[in-house]
């Protein structure tokens, strides 16, 4: 019997679009691409989707609107730029379409789905919050739930080669809202989120770093064993997602505190964890981890969007 299809479409014809439209075209999922909007033309993205039989325009959110076949699309994916989502939600706000937001505009709450997909199954707009969000919040979140994070900071490194016009424009939008997914959804008390486009060549794989200050006493195989259950849930959607070496644990005691400006002294111990990130390679090339895993958690989530909207109940 064939499954029942959840149609969506897809807002920009760029590198993240066309690699999500990709893996949703691959994916034995319920998702069906039922169109491609640009704006630009001679777009790879729009070539390919009409190569591969699905509709495209190259006339924006406008364009998408304006198809006689619009009212079938169950959830649009925006891959463009916190400003352009902006415009589009205000056009989209009013359909009975979901919204995955895959730019750092943050209007709607932050979903990142291991965490917390759950707690906003049914919301109009998820914001997938940022790659280095992606990449790092399951691990401030992991921690956490084995001991109490006062503080959070991250450091994710990607090629410069894998940071487009979106990415360049939306720097200051990526650390704001990554800072705050640690606290939101991670559960970090305090937070702090760097990002570097590193331009060697060979281009270098997405690296990550995560840096959790734990106050007091902590387990540290409680906390190693949740970190290694949180890397085994993500690695499920995100097969290249691993950790590079073991978690580290260094302790601060009153006699040799650590201090930390504009806070003072922390007693207590500091975990660091070091991710790597290699991308599938289905549109993007491997060293793109930054991209893919954006793409890998936008498509684990609206699968699980489209399997709660068709049967109503909770997996």
């Amino acid at each position: 019997m064939r499954k029942e299809r959840f149609p969506v479409a897809i807002i920009g014809s760029g590198n993240i679009g066309t690699d999500l439209m990709l893996k949703v075209l691959r994916s034995a999922g319920p998702l069906a691409v039922a169109a491609m909007i640009g704006i630009d033309p001679g777009s790879d993205g729009l070539a390919r989707a009409k190569s591969l039989g699905v509709r495209a325009s190259s006339d924006g959110v406008d364009g998408l609107l304006a198809m006689p076949h619009f009212d079938d699309v169950r959830l649009v994916f925006d891959a463009t730029s916190a400003g352009a989502h902006a415009r589009h939600w205000n056009l989209l706000r009013d359909t009975d379409v979901r919204v995955l937001d895959l730019t750092p505009a943050a209007i709607g709450p932050f979903c990142v789905p291991v965490v917390n997909l759950e707690d906003h199954i049914d919301a109009a707009n998820l914001n997938m919050v940022t790659c280095g969000g992606q990449a790092t919040v399951p691990i401030v979140a992991a921690v956490n739930d084995a001991a109490l994070v006062s503080y959070a900071e991250i450091v994710s490194s990607i090629s410069s080669k894998s940071a487009g016009p979106g990415t360049r424009a939306n720097i200051d939008e990526f650390t704001e809202t990554t800072a705050t997914a640690l606290k939101t959804v991670g559960g970090a008390q305090r937070s702090k989120a760097v990002i570097i486009l590193n331009p060697a060549d060979p281009p270098i794989l997405m690296r990550n770093t995560v840096y959790c200050l734990v106050e007091g006493d902590c387990d540290h195989a409680a906390v190693e064993a949740s970190i290694a259950a949180m890397v085994d849930r993500v690695t499920r959607y995100v097969p290249g997602y691993r950790l590079t070496r073991p978690v580290q644990f260094e302790t601060f005691g009153p006699d040799r505190p650590l201090h930390i400006p504009e806070t003072g002294k922390f007693i207590g111990t500091r975990v660091t964890v070091m991710l790597q990130v290699t991308g599938a390679a289905d549109y993007l090339p491997p060293y793109a981890g930054n991209l893919d895993i954006m793409t890998s958690a936008a498509l684990a989530t609206a699968e699980r969007i489209a399997a709660h909207s068709m049967t109503g109940v909770s997996l």
